[in-house]
């Protein structure tokens, strides 16, 4: 079977790569596409059998595609002798981030203190650098306009479904069913993360912890939508950077009103505060730039609907009820802990979710304060706990302190300048061209978004959101360049 398998992927792979190797811009359409399914489909894989290194073999679909275009973008430069992009600031400061993550890669755990072997490094070595690959593919290409209103349609057709399907699950799918199915193991047996959610014996392992909302206590839980990306966090990534996006550079029409509305109603059914927050921080950028105060009063409602979605949507969310072995765990941790277990509200000052993120922060950096060299790739965030406690997680949630460990406080800052430095291209570029605005006001979102969690765990921003930039920043400096060589300079 395994022999069949292999054989099926490499032909339909070989076609993709086939495809982006004579147009590298497909990459991207498969990227936001592909990257959207990615988890559902392994998590079907491996409850259809297709387990180890097969199954490893396949999700690297998206790192040989990334390869395949990038090398397609190099030959063509030493054939031309010219690079496709003129440098700037936002390249050297890539570059120097990469510096880093190499470097980082190869000291010695010991000298800096990690505990980290060699594959927990390779794994933090692939979560640093591939939205750095990722820019520098976008870099090398030219959109037309074609290519913007295909994206454009692309990724809010993406967003979508992505939320007509999360909110048909809630609605249709029992919480039993997502217990007994191959998703507990695909995570936790394939990938190595330790959830404890809700399932049959979470002593053991159960769904993720953010599958639901516990209201505390032995109160009936909340289900959030996590759809095809089987997280709500990463859910609501793809529908803030399509929302934006839609807003700038869009047309309105019935359609796009229809799938902008569906978005947002699974934006809202994620039940992911710090997501809407962050929509609203990007229609404030959106209209700083675009020069419309239309966008300020939208982001006033958006932060006005997340207050009062936090009181509404426990009236309205579909339910769940726990097992005896999640109730007696429950009761054991918080025994433990010396917390209590009893019930709160989502905008109550003793919310757990707000309090363990800000817990997580401070601590964070409090670490890289007092270990200002870092202690190494692969002691911080999701790659740390994926090792089942054999690595101490030195940081969690936020990116900027995540890297910090690994990287040490200097490597932070440089990808703290990098992305800042990214960001105010594409706001001048926005200026005149409505794509890149839109883009601006997401990476301004995943860029605030990324203060309270690892926006780079989630495969779909860092290749989607960081090669659009790449791919948009700064494009008005070569326009006469580009006029000269008989190619459109971005319009939509």
């Amino acid at each position: 079977m395994t022999v069949v398998e292999l054989g099926l992927y490499a032909l339909l792979l070989a076609v993709a790569a086939a495809a982006v190797w004579r147009t590298p811009v497909v990459a991207l359409y498969l990227f936001i596409v592909g990257l959207a399914l990615h988890n559902a489909v392994m998590a079907a894989l491996y409850g259809a059998g297709v387990r180890g290194s097969t199954l490893t073999v396949i999700a690297a679909w998206k790192e040989i595609l990334l390869a395949v275009a990038l090398l397609h973008v190099v030959l063509n430069a030493l054939r031309e002798r010219r690079l496709p992009f003129r440098p700037w600031l936002g390249d050297w400061l890539a570059l120097g981030f990469a510096a880093f993550v190499v470097v980082y890669a190869l000291i010695p755990q010991s000298a800096l203190g990690g505990l980290a072997d060699t594959h927990t490094v390779a794994l933090a070595f692939r979560h640093d650098i591939d939205p750095v690959a990722a820019y520098f593919l976008g870099r090398s290409l030219v959109l037309r306009r074609e290519d913007l209103r295909r994206l454009a349609w692309t990724l809010l057709g993406v967003a979508a479904f992505v939320a007509a399907v999360g909110l048909i699950d809630v609605y249709t799918i029992s919480i039993g069913w997502w217990r007994r199915s191959a998703v507990v193991d695909y995570f936790h047996l394939h990938l190595g993360f330790d959830y404890h959610g809700t399932g049959e014996h979470p002593a053991v392992a159960g769904l993720p912890e953010n599958f639901i909302y516990n209201l505390g206590g032995d109160k009936p839980f909340l289900r959030r939508l996590v759809s095809t990306f089987l997280s709500p966090l990463a859910s609501s990534y793809l529908f803030v950077v399509a929302l934006l996006v839609t807003a700038a550079a869009m047309r309105r029409s019935a359609a796009v009103i229809v799938l902008s509305i569906v978005t947002a109603a699974g934006l809202l059914w994620t039940f992911t505060r710090a997501s809407l927050i962050a929509l609203a921080a990007g229609m404030v950028v959106l209209a700083v730039i675009r020069r419309r105060p239309v966008g300020l009063v939208a982001a006033v409602l958006i932060v006005a609907v997340a207050f009062g979605w936090a009181h509404l949507f426990p009236k309205v969310a579909p339910t769940g009820q726990w097992t005896k072995a999640d109730l007696a765990y429950q009761h054991a941790r918080a025994k433990a802990q010396g917390s209590s277990s009893g019930g709160f509200t989502a905008s109550s000052t003793n919310e757990p979710s707000l309090r363990s993120h800000w817990i997580a922060l401070r601590g964070g950096v409090r670490t890289v304060v007092h270990h200002p060299q870092g202690f190494g790739l692969g002691n911080a965030g999701q790659t740390a706990s994926r090792t089942g406690g054999k690595t101490p997680v030195k940081a969690g949630e936020s990116n900027y302190t995540e890297l910090g460990v690994e990287l040490g406080l200097l490597g932070a800052l440089v990808w703290t300048a990098w992305g800042l430095v990214i960001f105010v291209g594409l706001a001048h570029t926005g200026r005149e061209e409505r794509w890149a605005a839109g883009l601006a006001a997401a990476f301004a979102a995943i860029l605030v978004l990324a203060i309270q969690t690892d926006v780079l765990g989630d495969p779909w921003v860092a290749y989607c959101v960081w090669a659009l930039a790449g791919a948009l920043v700064l494009r008005t400096q070569p326009r006469e360049r580009l006029v000269a060589e008989g190619r459109r300079p971005l319009t939509v």
